[in-house]
């Protein structure tokens, strides 16, 4: 342990920029690399199989892209500052970053379906009155009802599109949590791979102390981050968090969903039950990430829900908003339980 701290305070500073390492695309003899870590053996192993999937172009780029050696480089300095172990630093590092650039994100688009939610109240007392201009006007022009059809439509798009320029509410807008979580999800989970496998460099002096240190930077069961959860306490949960996440949306809705919501709710739920087996798979280090990742996910759903947070970051309060959303969770909760028993209006109707 002493020598691995003499080696940690010699550590040299890696800038982000200067990860130039190319994988290698042939067998070393065994006896040149007798003095790397275990580690390395994994990395040339997940190597090797790249180059059997024909993938080692894809994984040599993102490995060796920009943002994942700046990632690399931000999460060896937290660890460094914050003293703490891996796992920990791991922890700590995902709540900062999604912090710092997913939660604003959530919050602007609760913003912006608030707009749009109050433009669409505005829309029927001009469909009205462009009812009535259209009437006036294939009377007025002798035009067909195809025509006038086509006019009104076009009129009511108009009208629709002059209405989200006003208030600035593209609804592409709403999918901006998912521009910002989606690359920051990549990025991090390669780096961290990154830092297991001592790529992009497993030579260097730095690498070895990093992995070596994650070999006993972890807690309880999985005292080793570099290995597999054998468990399996870690991929399950995983996989019940973003199961969760998807119910609360799904619960937290005052209107009946839409064909097409229903079919992507179905798709999350399939894809949570598929990262049960992918984080079987990785090392324990990853499903610390991703653990952490759904858990604040989870957390920030809840509390985006509360009226009073709702208007302490300056969302609007709008017509379909949920004045006790905890307590009709929790009924809703019961009800999928059948602990309690559906009240009339929300059984399906018979068919």
């Amino acid at each position: 342990m002493a020598a691995l701290l003499r080696l940690r305070a010699c550590r040299r500073q890696t800038l982000a920029g200067t990860y130039n390492y190319v994988y290698p695309t042939t067998t070393t003899a065994h006896n040149t690399y007798n003095h790397r870590l275990a580690s390395t053996e994994a990395a040339n192993t997940s190597i090797q199989l790249a180059n059997a999937g024909g993938l080692v172009g894809f994984w040599q780029t993102l490995s060796n892209s920009t943002p994942v050696a700046y990632m690399q480089d931000v999460l060896i300095k937290i660890h460094d500052y914050s003293g703490l172990p891996w796992w920990a630093s791991i922890v700590l590092s995902t709540f900062l970053f999604r912090s710092v650039v997913t939660l604003p994100l959530t919050i602007y688009q609760h913003k912006i379906t608030t707009r749009i939610e109050k433009i669409a109240l505005e829309m029927p007392a001009i469909v009205e009155e462009l009812k009535k201009e259209a009437a006036m006007a294939k009377h007025k022009f002798k035009w067909s009802d195809k025509q006038t059809q086509i006019v009104y439509r076009r009129s009511i798009k108009k009208q629709w599109q002059n209405l989200i320029v006003r208030d600035n509410c593209h609804p592409m807008k709403t999918m901006i949590v998912l521009w910002g979580q989606i690359p920051l999800w990549i990025f991090q989970s390669v780096a961290l791979r990154n830092l297991v496998y001592l790529l992009p460099d497993p030579m260097a002096i730095q690498a070895q102390i990093i992995a070596t240190e994650m070999t006993i930077g972890g807690f309880g069961w999985i005292p080793n981050l570099t290995v597999v959860d054998s468990s399996y306490i870690l991929p399950v949960t995983l996989g019940l968090i973003n199961l969760a996440i998807i119910e609360v949306q799904a619960m937290s809705r005052t209107r009946p969903p839409t064909r097409l919501q229903g079919i992507a709710n179905n798709v999350f739920r399939g894809l949570s039950v598929v990262m049960i087996p992918v984080a079987c798979t990785v090392p324990s280090a990853l499903c610390v990430y991703w653990v952490a990742s759904s858990s604040f996910g989870l957390a920030q759903n809840l509390l985006i829900l509360s009226p009073d947070v709702r208007r302490s970051v300056g969302i609007p309060k709008t017509q379909t908003e949920l004045s006790q959303p905890y307590d009709l969770l929790w009924l809703k909760i019961q009800q999928r339980l059948r602990l309690v028993e559906r009240a009339p209006a929300d059984k399906p109707e018979a068919k």
